[in-house]
């Protein structure tokens, strides 16, 4: 096992549903907006955009906030919702420590705009534990776009080097599956080291 492609949300950061579909909590205690006109006005119409790159963050959020929410600095609900989404699995750092020091790579394969992954690479620090991180706003396509796939590969070592991708969502897996990659639809509790052996035990697609 050469290559290990970890997901971050419902992964490796935990506590908190998958970023760009949840409803942060306190919304309406801490800033006045209902969240499910947060969701509705801006993840379901300007995120897509946002997490793979078209458009930026806070100039689209504070284009929403001036509609629905007037006195609200994009920035301050920016920094809230960052550290909602903040609980790292220490045992998962853990696991990656030992694979990494048997000369296995492990990287972040996650869909996130660019605030986020600054925020887990540097806040978070998790640039320490991993060997590099890919996400779609850099990439220009999200999971399960097959461009997601494409993209991460081009970067990796060359053709024939084993890959494992690791993700929550099993429509992510199967399109992972599809692309010729071995992958494991993780679910809480699962123990990393143990399922890798397992998809080593199972042939390659195609």
């Amino acid at each position: 096992m050469k290559v290990v492609l970890l997901d971050v949300d419902g992964v490796l950061v935990t506590g908190g549903d998958q970023y760009g579909k949840h409803l942060i909590p306190d919304l309406e205690r801490d800033f006045g907006i209902p969240p499910r006109r947060l969701k509705r006005e801006f993840f379901e119409r300007s995120w897509p955009d946002i997490v793979t790159g078209k458009k930026p963050l806070l100039p689209e959020l504070g284009r929403v906030l001036g509609r629905i929410a007037p006195t609200v600095d994009p920035e301050a609900l920016l920094a809230h919702w960052l550290g909602y989404e903040a609980h790292v699995d220490e045992g998962l750092l853990s696991d990656i420590a030992v694979l990494r020091a048997r000369g296995t790579a492990v990287y972040l394969a996650t869909n996130q705009e660019h605030h986020r992954a600054r925020y887990l690479l540097e806040e978070l620090g998790l640039a320490g534990h991993v060997d590099g991180m890919f996400y779609s706003a850099a990439l220009g396509h999200r999971k399960p776009d097959r461009g997601f796939f494409r993209a991460v590969q081009r970067t990796l070592p060359p053709a024939g080097e084993d890959i494992v991708f690791v993700d929550d969502s099993k429509t992510n897996v199967t399109a992972a599956r599809r692309f010729g990659w071995r992958a494991i639809h993780w679910v809480e509790g699962m123990t990393l080291e143990e399922e890798l052996l397992r998809a080593e035990r199972v042939p390659r697609p195609g």
